[in-house]
């Protein structure tokens, strides 16, 4: 919101310099996001006054202007504009100033120029040399009051300051309403503008009328009627505060219901009565297919939840929004009918988002305002029509109101206001403060205060928000500094945050990066890993308004996300490629909300790594999953145990579900290349997902302490051939079961020549140590010996040579 200061001086004396005003709003609240200086620019442009026109000896349209600008200083120019006239006050520039080419659009500086034959001293200038506006038909003239040879920024330079405003403060969005800030600040009084105007028409009553078929979307519409209307352009007093405040003019009629808006924060739009079938307004919801033709030359069909002005016949304006362009104000009007109106600020922004269409109308209506206001704003539109546009104003307003407005009262204690502000502040100033800001305030011995609130403040309903305004206008830098006192609250156990913070910590250690996608997705991605019939019998869950259509369902499985931000990863990546989240994936639940299952998934593709981390020839695969699975688990304290099963995501054969306590707590396997494949991923996939909330109240099991060792490890591979059906977990148990061997692990599973068919070979590598003394290789051996043969006995084993 641009507040233009020589505007908002005219109902708020301003006593502090720009700065400092500015450092007091925001303080206050209300953010002065930038102090624009215009007229800064017009240095060597001055204020003249037009002696003398003559025309030029050698051009029809070009004419020999003759300026002075006081103390006996006198110019001669060329001047094409036809406006120009003896005795106006017109913008002067001499040589050397800077200006806007009307043709280039550039500041460019002033040179000496011979047009036809005769020289130009100087220039008049129009609005568009000077930056104000695209208007460079005829030269800008200034008020007949502007002192001659005075600079041009002093008569209309100005200092313009740019709110950045708070969604819950629509009053700001108006001059009147800084205004009343300033006033509350600097302890100055506002000056409300006059809505005192001459009705010299007939009776509204018999001329036009209004219904609002849907009152709950519109509470309160007023209207106004203005006869012998004379549409031309705005003085160019309006314009200039419009153009200050970012507006474009654009005829008296318009400009007024503008200039009221700014002004009052209440917009208004104007209707040519004429074109109004039936002299009627009715307020009502949109017909089915009902479609508009706006005012921007757009044509919209309207949904039937969107509320529309329309006539006896059809809509005329879309409501809040923008007018139509059947009904829009032209030259030819002489009878404007005035639209002020209270509409329901959700249903506005609905329809706002619906066609991307944001005006300052929509902006203003959507954050709620008054239902007070439409009758105020109303009075001083049409006071400005009647004075402005020559109108004759009809006998009354129509007011439609099925539930009239009323005002809010709070009661206010002194015991809040000092338990919220740790300050004691006495009732008069209490009152004082609020009473500068609108609010009437009465003060109930022995401890409170019962306030009115002002019509214009729909932000205020409670008690706090009263305080908040006090400590505002005091000051929050006035406020005493205190230490925090009383205990510090217990901490509240949090053990699924506690695991989800393990577990990313353990996959992160693991070498897994992590991602963090959407909960949203759609139909045909979670087909992609779900079964068909999974979703037909148990579809997810559906939002009510959905971003797009590739985020309309909650989803079910992390899957989806993995394999999707996998594919868009690993192309050319000469490694292996790891990936983990943690996240909520929601079960549908029968006229309930979904049930959120707090869940882990991981990924890895690529070439394997050697037991040196060198990429190697060979993918990596469900072992290499298991591996971080089996770290996971160990540092969560959980023993889980593995159980070949099926899944429609994963390759049969190369899938085992986790198993904790006779309980199936997640999956482990390599992704079907099927399914790889529908997210264009070429190379095997291995993947594992956890339910979280299954695993909980298995985590978390006695620590068991030993020594660190005192003496040296000593490593030694051992190759093993079992039977196929014969899990390595089962292998390992064994090995860890000789007192000399510290840890076990798997680097290596091999089948084919020459190991017989049915069977597979398995390598692990094994660290021996012990707590009595150095190993030996001789020690190493016997140990070693001693676990073939355990093997052998209990599994069938034999040692690969």
């Amino acid at each position: 919101m641009r507040i233009p200061l020589r505007w908002l001086s005219e109902y708020v004396d301003l006593t502090l310099a720009p700065e400092e005003l500015a450092r007091r709003l925001t303080i206050a609240g209300v953010e002065v996001g930038e102090i624009i200086s215009s007229g800064g620019e017009w240095d060597g442009i001055r204020v003249a006054e037009v002696e003398k026109v003559e025309p030029h000896p050698n051009a029809d349209r070009l004419r020999l202007v003759t300026v002075h600008l006081g103390d006996g200083e006198r110019h001669r120019v060329v001047c094409g504009a036809p406006n120009v006239a003896s005795a106006q006050k017109v913008a002067f520039a001499g040589v050397g100033a800077r200006l806007i080419d009307g043709h280039t659009g550039k500041a460019v500086a002033l040179k000496p120029a011979v047009i036809r034959g005769v020289e130009s001293a100087g220039m008049v200038l129009s609005e568009k040399e000077l930056g104000i506006s695209e208007e460079h038909e005829g030269i800008l003239v200034l008020p007949a009051d502007a002192p001659v040879g005075g600079p041009l920024r002093s008569v209309l330079g100005d200092v313009i300051f740019d709110l950045d405003l708070t969604p819950n403060r629509p009053d700001l969005l108006s001059i009147l309403g800084v205004a009343r800030e300033v006033a509350a600040l600097t302890g100055q009084q506002v000056r409300d503008p006059s809505i005192q105007y001459e009705e010299a028409g007939g009776p509204i009553g018999g001329i036009a009328a209004v219904e609002i078929a849907d009152a709950d979307l519109c509470p309160r519409y007023v209207a106004a009627l203005i006869e012998h209307v004379k549409v031309r352009e705005s003085p160019a007093w309006m314009q200039e505060r419009l153009v200050a405040a970012g507006m474009r003019p654009i005829n008296n009629v318009v400009d007024i219901t503008n200039y009221v808006m700014l002004e009052m924060g209440q917009p208004l739009h104007a209707f040519d009565f004429k074109r109004l079938r039936g002299a009627r307004i009715v307020v009502r919801r949109a017909r089915p297919g009902e479609k508009l033709a706006l005012l921007d030359g757009s044509e919209r069909e309207l949904a039937p939840d969107m509320l529309v002005i329309a006539d006896a016949e059809e809509a005329v304006a879309l409501a809040g929004v923008m007018g139509g362009g059947d009904s829009e104000v032209t030259a030819r009007t002489t009878t404007v009918l005035l639209e002020s109106a209270n509409f329901h600020a959700p249903g506005i922004r609905r329809t706002s988002q619906a066609f991307k269409v944001r005006t300052d109308a929509s902006v203003r209506f959507e954050k709620g305002l008054s239902r007070q206001l439409p009758l105020i704003a109303a009075q001083r539109a049409t006071k400005l029509m009647v004075e402005l546009c020559g109108g004759r104003a009809a006998r009354g307003l129509i007011d439609v109101a099925p539930v009239k407005p009323k005002d809010v009262r709070i009661t206010l204690t002194q015991e809040r206001l000092h338990r919220v502000l740790g300050v004691d502040l006495p009732p008069a100033q209490v009152r004082q403060v609020l009473t500068a800001l609108g609010f009437g305030c009465r003060w109930l011995p022995p401890d409170r205060f019962v306030c009115r609130v002002p019509y214009w403040r729909t932000d205020v309903a409670i008690a706090d928000d009263v305080i908040e305004e006090v400590a505002r206008i005091v000051g929050y830098d006035q406020l005493p500094t205190t230490q925090l006192r009383g205990e510090i609250p217990p901490e509240a156990p949090q053990p699924a945050r506690d695991l989800r913070e393990i577990v990313r910590d353990s996959l992160a250690a693991a070498g897994l990066q992590e991602i963090i996608t959407y909960s949203l997705t759609d139909l045909d991605t979670l087909g992609k890993v779900l079964e068909p019939e999974e979703l037909a019998t148990n579809p997810p869950l559906r939002v009510a308004n959905p971003m797009s259509r590739e985020f309309e369902y909650a989803r079910t499985t992390l899957r989806h996300a993995l394999l999707g931000t996998l594919a868009a990863n690993a192309g050319g990546n000469a490694g292996v490629v790891a990936l983990f989240e943690t996240a909520k994936r929601f079960l549908p639940r029968a006229a309930d909300l979904p049930e959120e299952i707090e869940t882990v998934c991981a990924v890895i593709s690529g070439r394997k790594p050697d037991r040196w981390g060198q990429a190697t020839a060979e993918p990596a695969g469900f072992y290499d999953a298991k591996a971080v699975l089996d770290r996971l688990l160990s540092d969560l304290r959980v023993p889980a145990c593995y159980e070949a099963t099926a899944d429609f995501a994963y390759l049969p054969g190369r899938t085992a579900a986790v198993v904790v306590d006779g309980r199936q707590v997640g999956l482990l396997g390599e992704v079907h290349p099927r399914v790889a494949a529908s997210f264009g991923i070429k190379a095997g996939v291995a993947m594992l997902e956890l339910d979280l909330d299954a695993l909980l109240p298995h985590v978390g099991g006695p620590v068991h302490y030993q020594p660190v060792p005192a003496y040296p490890s000593l490593e030694q591979d051992l190759a093993v051939i079992v039977a196929e059906d014969v899990p390595a977990g089962r292998v390992i148990e064994v090995i860890r079961s000789f007192p000399l061997v510290r840890e076990v692990s798997v680097f290596d599973v091999y089948r084919g020549e020459p190991v017989p068919r049915g069977r597979k070979s398995v390598a692990f590598s094994i660290s021996y140590g012990s707590p009595q003394k150095t190993l030996t290789d001789e020690d190493v051996s016997r140990e070693r010996g001693r676990i073939v043969a355990r093997l052998g006995q209990e599994l069938g084993a034999e040692l690969r040579e």
